[in-house]
């Protein structure tokens, strides 16, 4: 049984007197126990891809099944580019955010940050840490409540070698106990453990990589 199904999503912008399509039609099925990678050239639609899923855009035509209107954020998670970490709490409070909002816990926070490199990082805040580490902190708090559905744009993007085989066995080890997860990425390192892969290109899925003309 599938986590998340679209079937034949759009989503168009108006951009000045042009409409653009910037997702066209796209059907898929992410199931439980997968980890699915979206791959594309910048603006093919990935992240407005995303968006849709989670609920931060509503598709133009199409339906988006098995994620509701008011999403549930203890069974979803997003590991958004922007981060979204908070200044004004340390490390750990970040991590373990969701908990305080009223999620239950799916792992230690303690644990988890260990398991990302961060053990040491604990009672600093963001601004005081690299942005790799900032990165990782987001990826442990999504990961906190072991949630059904974990969504993530780009989450090794400031990742060294050691650093990306850390986030990407923990994303895996999530999919292996049941969960969804579907990253959009570039890095070849990622594609390697994920299975399937999903090419998208001006907005539709392409069955094979392709180059922008």
């Amino acid at each position: 049984m599938s986590t998340v199904r679209l079937s034949r999503v759009t989503k168009r912008y108006q951009r000045g007197r042009e409409i653009v399509t910037a997702v066209d039609a796209v059907s898929l099925e992410l199931g439980r126990e997968s980890m699915t990678a979206l791959v594309g050239p910048s603006g093919s639609g990935k992240t407005t891809l995303l968006n849709l899923i989670v609920g931060g855009e509503t598709p133009d035509e199409g339906t988006v099944e098995g994620v509701s209107a008011r999403p549930d954020w203890a069974r979803l998670a997003i590991v958004p580019q922007t981060l979204g970490l908070l200044p004004e709490l340390t490390m750990t409070e970040n991590v373990g955010l969701p908990l305080r909002l009223g999620a239950t816990a799916g792992g230690d926070v303690a644990e988890v940050m260990e398991l990302l490199g961060l053990g040491s990082l604990g009672e600093r805040p963001p601004e005081q840490t690299s942005l790799g580490e900032q990165q990782r902190a987001a990826v442990a708090r999504a990961l906190i409540t072991a949630p059904a559905l974990l969504i993530a744009d780009e989450p090794t993007s400031h990742q060294d070698e050691a650093n990306t085989g850390r986030v990407i066995d923990a994303l895996a080890a999530l999919a292996g106990a049941g969960s969804c997860v579907f990253l959009a990425t570039h890095d070849r390192r990622v594609l390697d453990r994920c299975d399937p892969v999903v090419h998208i290109l001006d907005g539709a899925i392409t069955d094979e990589p392709r180059l922008r003309r």
